[in-house]
């Protein structure tokens, strides 16, 4: 029986069009997936929109359309962006599924068998943009002397009817938790707030609203709709099958990994292990929250008017270089910055002059030197054998090491230092002067760089997916020899090179990129 791998992204709020934010995340979560396939796991990766809640019945009264018909146009938006970025979701969830409805209604009345849901009176602040309560304590005020959410978001005071969920008989069951699966918030800056906030004291939590009614409703409470985040974060159980059950439900639960921005890291670890504690479901192994994309330094808003449209980065730039950007240059976890020139800068030198560059001119030289035949029983030297010792290092224990504990740049970097050993074996083993001067030589060199190259090829295959598979289309390398499993067999370039086949000339797998005019 395969290894299994449930990883999620925090599902998008559509109250608006896509952002680079919602794209990072995509992109990351992705890869993580894709890194999982090619170790062997059998993997379900769900992402989706978040569709209920009153900044979306807000947003569609402002367009003049029902909430319904606002969120059938926005999240489609949504499932485009994750289709133009090459994102290889398993399921895309839509909260306002009935499913998700029913999977809902399924996980209150668990919680409410348990004892712990009870009718009250809510009186307090409450953030419309960022759908959740706040304690006087955590306000910050503005210049104006306007209170202020701690993500620096308005809050209102609000009163009404509203059923409660006691999260506060769950403090020391959470912080428990937390000692006994220190790797369940990552990174540990994030774990050290989550940490500082249950042992700072829980307050019970209202769940319900009876202001709108764009959402689930309440059973047995049909003037109540439930808070958006308990519906919300409900839809890592409903995707694989909650609460009917099956083989998904059985295989995947719990999920092990939910990739979310550090902004909503207390609702996936303190409310949502709570909600589950209480409806006696287990809990996810490990939550992430990533950092904040930048743009030039500065947070993007509106307001200042550097919100970038994915589709547009994708469009100027290729999304295999806008992903391959966006993994390298941040540090998974820790907020990081992009900008047009530095995302030209990276993928020129990374990519077009290193390992573009590496791939062009050594098979150029098969095609044109060799007829295409894959060059076998040269003269080894043990140049050769440093080289492939050195990319099997990086590409079957490094980088796989990285990926695992979500270290994405570093595993990045430590590829492209092994292309950068390529380039350095290859301009001084100089194959176009053993052309001539000792050809059987020249055999042996051309045959070690094919096999670092497919090897490099293989191991950035989750990072740049397309461009991995037409260089190693080109390289006429099998489609079930493409993941980590391949590269420990050794006898793979010699059949390949007894099969008969032919280099063609290759086309430039990654061209250079220009800044876009105005930048």
């Amino acid at each position: 029986m395969p290894d299994r791998f449930y990883v999620t992204t925090a599902i998008s709020y559509p109250n608006g069009r896509p952002h680079i934010g919602h794209a990072y995340e995509a992109i990351a979560t992705d890869a993580i997936a894709r890194f999982q396939r090619m170790r062997g796991k059998e993997v379900f990766f769900l992402t989706g929109t978040d569709e209920h809640g009153l900044k979306m019945a807000q947003a569609a009264r402002e367009r003049d359309v029902t909430p319904a018909a606002f969120a059938e146009e926005m999240s489609a938006q949504f499932k485009a962006m994750d289709e133009r970025l090459n994102i290889s979701f398993d399921r895309f969830i839509r909260t306002t599924e009935p499913g998700h409805h029913k999977a809902s209604q399924t996980l209150w009345q668990a919680m409410a068998d348990r004892g712990d849901i009870y009718l009250g009176r809510y009186e307090g602040w409450y953030s419309v943009r960022d759908e959740a309560y706040y304690d006087e304590k955590e306000l910050i005020e503005a210049d104006s002397g306007e209170k202020l959410s701690p993500q620096g978001t308005p809050v209102d005071w609000t009163v009404e009817e509203s059923w409660f969920f006691r999260l506060s008989a769950y403090q020391d069951r959470l912080l428990q938790h937390y000692r006994d699966h220190p790797d369940f918030i990552r990174p540990e800056s994030r774990r050290n707030e989550v940490l500082r906030f249950v042992e700072g004291g829980l307050s019970d939590l209202s769940i319900s609203r009876t202001s709108f009614d764009w959402g689930v409703k309440v059973p047995g409470s049909d003037d109540h709709v439930m808070y958006v985040w308990l519906d919300a974060l409900t839809n890592y159980l409903t995707g694989i099958g909650y609460p009917e059950g099956g083989a998904s439900w059985e295989q995947f639960w719990p999920a092990d990994l939910h990739v979310i921005g550090k902004d909503v890291v207390r609702f996936h670890a303190v409310y949502w292990p709570a909600f589950l504690m209480s409806a006696g479901l287990p809990l996810p192994r490990q939550v992430f929250g990533h950092g904040w994309l930048l743009s030039r330094g500065e947070k993007m808003s509106k307001s200042v008017g550097n919100v970038v449209d994915p589709d547009d980065l994708a469009n100027a730039f290729g999304v295999d270089p806008l992903r391959y950007f966006l993994l390298r240059e941040v540090t998974f976890g820790q907020d990081g910055s992009y900008s047009p020139e530095a995302i030209v800068n990276r993928v020129n030198a990374d990519l077009a002059n290193s390992f573009g560059n590496l791939a062009q001119r050594t098979l150029s030289f098969i095609a044109k030197n060799c007829d295409g035949v894959l060059p076998t029983d040269g003269r080894s030297d043990p140049a050769d054998e440093a080289l492939l010792a050195l990319v099997a290092d990086v590409t079957r224990r490094d980088l796989p090491a990285h990926f695992e504990s979500l270290q994405l740049s570093q595993g990045i970097e430590g590829w492209l230092k092994a292309v950068f050993a390529c380039n350095q074996y290859i301009d001084s083993q100089a194959p176009w002067t053993l052309r001539k001067s000792d050809p059987e030589r020249m055999k042996a060199v051309l045959a070690a760089l094919f096999v670092a190259i497919r090897d490099l090829a293989v191991a950035i295959a989750p990072v740049i997916p397309d461009a991995s598979a037409k260089l190693l289309d080109a390289m006429g390398v099998p489609a079930g020899e493409r993941d980590f499993a391949a590269l420990e067999d050794g006898g793979s370039y010699e059949r390949l090179a007894a099969s008969g086949f032919r280099l063609a000339a290759p086309a430039p797998i990654f061209p250079r990129l220009e800044a876009p005019a105005g930048n």
